[in-house]
């Protein structure tokens, strides 16, 4: 099993508005540092908040499928294709599909939290499609409760989420304090966000916003030592097809 932790002060930041909207970034643009640079289809990974509210105004995407998940309080969406702003609560999800290009805004509300996660799908293929959006509320993925554990599935079996980027998982993990025993796909590689929480893995002990990739391994064993959120996805190892990330570094 092969586990690369990055704390939060490795990782990179970022603000909006004067610092109306704060991000810490485990996998930021090439311009602001931070430990970790793309892989596999995985691109870019923000949690963003504000204290009092504030909006990211109109801008473009091209190619790339964006993914918000609501993590604290309500935000707000405006695109091109659907030319109104719509509301989104917490444990919501939504997908741009940027394809041949749209724009769009954002607006986090008075105290809320969100992810950003941008996934690579091909863009030979997908900036010659139509642009594309959905939007899901939290009654519609699947929640499964068993031994201390409630785990929501936002990409996988049984959710109505569709991406063009292959091989992708994506869950929710809120684990009640003890040993937990996670099975895994050592096809894939593992990225999880500490949401909350306080947990030991592999004999380090992880807090609030720290990262860690986990690969090569089917279980992992995690020692919950405070009530604990974790936000996990799943990429795959090898794709048949070459990123953005890796034609920008040759």
């Amino acid at each position: 099993m092969n586990i690369n932790v990055i704390k939060k002060n490795q990782q990179a930041s970022g603000q909006f508005n004067g610092g109306e909207i704060l991000e810490n970034k485990p996998i930021g643009f090439p311009r602001e540092g931070g430990q970790l640079k793309p892989y596999s289809n995985l691109f870019y990974w923000a949690h963003a908040w504000s204290e009092k509210g504030s909006t990211i105004g109109l801008h473009p995407h091209q190619g790339f499928e964006i993914l918000s998940f609501v993590l604290q309080g309500s935000i707000e969406h405006f695109d091109t294709k659907l030319n109104r702003w719509l509301s989104l609560k917490k444990g919501a999800a939504q997908i741009i599909r940027a394809g041949n290009g749209i724009s769009h805004s954002e607006k986090l509300n008075e105290g809320a939290h969100m992810f950003q996660i941008w996934f690579d799908p091909n863009l030979d293929k997908t900036l010659q499609q139509e642009a594309s959006y959905d939007d899901y509320s939290i009654d519609k993925f699947p929640i499964e409760q068993v031994d201390g554990l409630k785990k929501t599935t936002y990409k996988g079996a049984g959710s109505p989420l569709f991406m063009d980027a292959p091989e992708v998982e994506i869950y929710n993990y809120e684990f009640q304090v003890g040993k937990h025993q996670i099975e895994l796909d050592e096809s894939k590689i593992y990225s999880a966000y500490l949401i909350s929480g306080n947990m030991n893995i592999n004999e380090e002990v992880l807090e609030n916003d720290d990262f860690f990739i986990l690969e090569n391994s089917s279980t992992v064993q995690l020692e919950i030592l405070k009530e604990t959120i974790l936000f996990v996805v799943a990429t795959p190892k090898e794709l048949d097809y070459k990123t953005y990330a890796k034609r920008m570094m040759q």
